[in-house]
């Protein structure tokens, strides 16, 4: 996979992590960032929400249950506030009406956990081609 996907000499692709698991979250921040990407993670959706960096992201990579705010609800309010980026879910919790709802939100694709970095690398570079 090119790890230029979606970038220019201005702007490197940037992927936002959040999930409250720190061991899921730090070791997809390490991958996406061994691919070449720029990578913000938050250990909660309300992190990433008052960060004001985030809207300027071009992917999203959220867990769908998490603590305080879960992926769909922190999907619903990137949008309100006028992100237009790739959105990807992955859960532990996995099944066709979580898929359709997630889709019906927005999210380009829901993955399986546990997490396989493959799965990863290839919805985000199909969901930056289908955005770029």
């Amino acid at each position: 996979m090119s790890v230029h996907i979606g970038q220019s000499s201005r702007h490197p692709f940037t992927i936002l992590v959040s999930d409250d698991d720190p061991g899921v979250r730090r070791s997809t921040q390490l991958m996406l960032r061994a691919q070449g990407f720029r990578v913000r993670a938050y250990t909660s959706g309300s992190a990433l929400l008052a960060d004001p960096r985030s809207l300027h992201a071009d992917c999203l990579v959220v867990d769908f249950r998490m603590p305080d705010i879960d992926g769909l609800s922190l999907l619903r309010r990137l949008r309100s506030k006028g992100w237009c980026g790739c959105a990807i879910m992955i859960s532990a919790y996995h099944d066709d009406a979580l898929e359709r709802e997630a889709r019906r939100v927005g999210f380009e694709h829901v993955i399986a956990k546990p997490l396989i970095a493959r799965a990863l690398l290839e919805a985000i570079a199909c969901s930056a081609r289908d955005h770029g």
